[in-house]
């Protein structure tokens, strides 16, 4: 059995790379609660809950990767001035 941490990265991640967006799709995310195995390793687990955690993982890695672009970004144009 996962830990529901485990779920909630791992909705992050799916969403993020089969959609790309930043907010969240509630009936994508009723689909990977059911069929994901969240709702059978975690039958006490709320729809609404696990939306607000899986939310806030996604915002997370999107302000991350945007965070790494920028420095990238500085990086090449550091260089370019060289």
């Amino acid at each position: 059995m996962r830990k529901l941490t485990e779920y909630v990265e791992m909705a992050a991640e799916e969403f993020l790379q089969e959609t790309g967006k930043a907010e969240l799709d509630s009936l994508w995310l009723a689909e990977f609660f059911q069929d994901g195995g969240v709702m059978d390793d975690f039958p006490g687990q709320n729809l609404v809950g696990f939306y607000a955690s899986v939310q806030k993982a996604l915002t997370l890695r999107i302000e991350k990767a945007e965070k790494l672009a920028r420095l990238q970004q500085e990086r090449s144009g550091r260089s370019a001035k060289r």
